[in-house]
């Protein structure tokens, strides 16, 4: 959509604003603010309230912009009388405490919520001459983050503080009240048909998910002729199998060694030694290195068996192993050197058994969920090299295993471009939806007649 801008423009005199069209006027936000709020802390349990009982806010209620009033928690009944502050219509809800990416988000209250309390982390701003969802979209804009990341401070990077007087003096261009409702029309449109897009390629993205983990443990456990005489496993969770293969435990064909259990106090950030490969660092199919410690080796050190290679295969042994998927790797020429931690066991496979048939077939969806019950530990649930040895898997001959190496490599290359268009489409639209969003409420667009 190609807009165009308003006829004439005036310097704003302020450096965040720029120019401005000429009815336009700049304006600090205490102007068209009438109140702002908060609540108190209090003691609440982690389910969200019934409809006739009291809750709290959750910082969470405004994290992607727009305010969610489920996000709460039921107050318990001994701090039911120190609630205030009850969420209401026509109101910005504000983050003014949280990480520097969500400190100062906003959402826009839609509808009253008597039940529903905010505590001291969220403000309630009440305007005056101003468009509620016209100010809404302003706290979407660049412009406005722009002046939260200079406004806020904190003793901590990872938490910082946005204060009243800060937040009431930034600095605003702002049309007429009429304008300021057609611009948030607009935009209430626009940004409509762009979440509209973003949401079918978000479904894109779940299918897409979906059709890998189906393509890998269909090829990992019925193989890739159609036509294949089968035959029952006698495993619950395979099913039939083609005849001519095997059903066995995989420990008949590697050997499993668990990491070494090398003592936290030794562990060493600044980059000095060989990286240890610790459970946080084993993914679904891949490692991945951005939380790294390292330890210093030394002569005679009884190390060398849990020196990894390119090319072994390693499993995480714990959480979050269970919880989002058997996190199975193979080790890369960039991964080495490093040395194998505690919780993470190194699965070195006979010539009968290739490691990437291995690795696909652990990591499937299916086999996930057969194993996830058998898993042991309360608060850490894990697994065992005993275990491991144990799994009960399909072992076609050698050969056939290449082949279906060889599909799946093709069929999943081809899945993750789909994917990375995908996730492409979706930042280029997120980016759409910003600009437009910035533009309009700044007014470089004039959107009176689109509107």
């Amino acid at each position: 959509m190609s807009l165009p801008r308003y006829p004439e423009y005036k310097d704003s005199g302020v450096f965040w604003l720029g120019s401005i069209p000429t009815h336009w006027s700049p304006a600090r936000l205490k102007e068209v603010i009438r109140s702002i709020d908060s609540g108190v802390s209090v003691n609440a349990i982690d389910i969200p309230a019934t409809d006739v009982a009291i809750g709290v806010l959750k910082t969470s209620c405004v994290y992607d912009g727009t305010f969610t009033y489920t996000e709460n928690k039921a107050v318990v009944n001994e701090d039911l009388a120190r609630v205030s502050c009850p969420v209401e219509e026509g109101t910005l809800i504000v983050s003014r405490m949280n990480t520097p990416a969500l400190v100062g988000a906003a959402g826009l209250v839609t509808q009253s919520h008597p039940n529903i309390y905010l505590p001291d982390r969220l403000w309630q701003v009440s305007l005056r001459g101003a468009s509620p969802s016209f100010m809404h979209y302003w706290t979407l804009s660049r412009e406005y983050r722009a002046q939260v990341e200079v406004a806020c401070s904190g003793t901590s990077s990872s938490m910082q503080n946005l204060g009243q007087d800060q937040f009431k003096n930034f600095q605003i261009a702002l049309p007429l009240e009429d304008e300021q409702h057609t611009i948030a029309t607009f935009l209430d449109r626009e940004t409509t048909k762009i979440d509209a897009l973003i949401a079918e390629q978000e479904k894109l993205l779940v299918l897409l998910a979906e059709k890998r983990q189906t393509t890998i443990s269909h090829a990992v456990t019925r193989g890739l002729n159609p036509n294949a005489p089968m035959k029952d496993s006698g495993i619950p969770w395979l099913g039939e199998v083609p005849a001519h293969w095997r059903v066995t435990k995989c420990g008949r064909f590697l050997s499993v060694l668990s990491g070494y259990a090398f003592p936290s106090v030794g562990f060493d950030h600044s980059g000095n030694g060989i990286k240890l490969l610790r459970g946080v660092n084993v993914s679904v199919g891949s490692l991945r290195w951005d939380d790294v410690v390292y330890w210093e080796r030394s002569t005679d050190d009884g190390l060398d068996e849990y020196e990894l290679r390119a090319g072994d295969l390693v499993i995480g042994m714990d959480r979050p192993l269970i919880a989002t998927g058997m996190r199975v790797a193979k080790v890369k020429e960039e991964d080495v050197p490093c040395l194998l931690l505690q919780r993470v066991a190194l699965l070195r496979t006979s010539s009968e058994l290739n490691s990437d048939f291995l690795m696909h077939l652990l990591s499937s969806s299916m086999f996930v969920a057969h194993f996830s019950p058998e898993t042991t530990g309360v608060s850490v649930p894990h697994i065992s090299p005993d275990q491991i040895a144990s799994f009960v898997i399909t072992m076609p001959p050698v050969d056939e295993q290449r082949r279906v190496i060889d599909f799946l490599d093709d069929e999943l290359c081809r899945l993750t471009r789909l994917r990375q268009q995908s996730e492409l489409a979706i930042q280029l639209l997120k980016e759409r939806r910003s600009a437009l969003i910035s533009a309009a409420v700044t007014g470089k667009i004039d959107v009176r007649h689109a509107a």
